[in-house]
């Protein structure tokens, strides 16, 4: 089989930086909220916590917007801002559809099971549709990939 990339569609990561848009604009308002009302010697605490909890999510959103995986005859590379990881096919022992739940939002991403170690999360694989052709095509490329790899 050819080397896969998956990975973010162009409307995927335009989404993706629309809720990174969201997102800054919720902590810009919360930092507004709790740094007016408070003392001034207090103050820059409260904007100084709320800047670095965006500054987190803000790289969380880059990272997951940007991370790929390349699927190749021996295994799986993770390719993110922070890390490359490889994971040989022999490795794996499932490929799972994960479904999160927030107050107000519902999505799903991949992960890998592995033989030893915890599960890790497939970089460029995530959806917040319910019914994603793009998403499940992504799976269904993952899964044929590992099933061809265990058996080659």
């Amino acid at each position: 089989m050819p080397d896969t990339w998956i990975g973010l569609t162009a409307a995927e990561r335009r989404r993706n930086w629309w809720w990174t848009g969201v997102l800054t604009l919720m902590c810009v308002s919360m930092a507004i909220g709790v740094t007016l009302p408070s003392p001034s010697s207090t103050r820059w605490w409260w904007g100084g916590g709320v800047g670095v909890a965006w500054s987190a999510s803000l790289f969380y959103m880059i990272n997951r917007g940007y991370g790929r995986t390349l699927l190749t005859a021996s295994g799986m590379q993770f390719h993110t801002f922070v890390s490359r990881r490889s994971i040989p096919w022999s490795d794996i022992t499932g490929i799972e559809k994960r479904e999160h739940h927030a107050r107000s939002a519902t999505w799903w991403d991949l992960r890998v099971v592995r033989v030893r170690g915890r599960p890790l999360t497939i970089p460029g694989a995530f959806t917040s549709r319910l019914w994603d052709a793009e998403f499940d095509n992504k799976l269904a490329v993952i899964q044929e990939h590992w099933t061809h790899g265990r058996s080659g």
